[in-house]
């Protein structure tokens, strides 16, 4: 049995959209969180609840709850063809493993360059270990 994401994934694509994340919370909620290239209005998270509702019955998916959303302005990149995506854009990356005495790192994402994600911190250019990334989220402009 594949997992849920893997089977949203070419539903969701056909009806334009991208899954970002997935959460599944103990009390039978799913939460998904849903982009397209211009972005997400709420016609566009009714459009996906009322279309996965159906689906989930269909696929006899049990859950008490669906939510969708938007990944919102400090959207997680989750796969490596997030960091590649927004390359150029401000990022803040938490670290299972600190480097130089820092969990947290905050600077301009280069890219991803085999496994590991290149970051500029203070004008100097960083190469972590995308194993390392515990969390990683665009740093909207305030």
């Amino acid at each position: 049995m594949m997992d849920l994401p893997t089977r949203l994934e070419p539903v969701l694509a056909g009806l334009g959209y991208e899954l970002v994340m997935l959460e599944r919370s103990g009390r039978g909620l799913i939460r998904l969180f849903i982009d397209k290239p211009d972005g997400i209005t709420i016609d566009d998270c009714v459009k996906v609840s009322n279309h996965l509702t159906h689906w989930f019955t269909v696929e006899n998916i049990d859950y008490d709850r669906l939510e969708v959303s938007s990944p919102g302005l400090d959207r997680p990149l989750v796969r490596p063809q997030d960091y590649a995506r927004f390359a150029g854009e401000p990022v803040t990356l938490k670290l299972r493993v600190p480097m130089d005495n820092r969990r947290r790192l905050s600077g301009q994402l280069v890219g991803l360059e085999g496994d590991a994600v290149k970051l500029i911190v203070d004008g100097a250019e960083l190469s972590i270990d995308l194993r390392n990334v515990e969390l990683a989220r665009l740093k909207p402009m305030v």
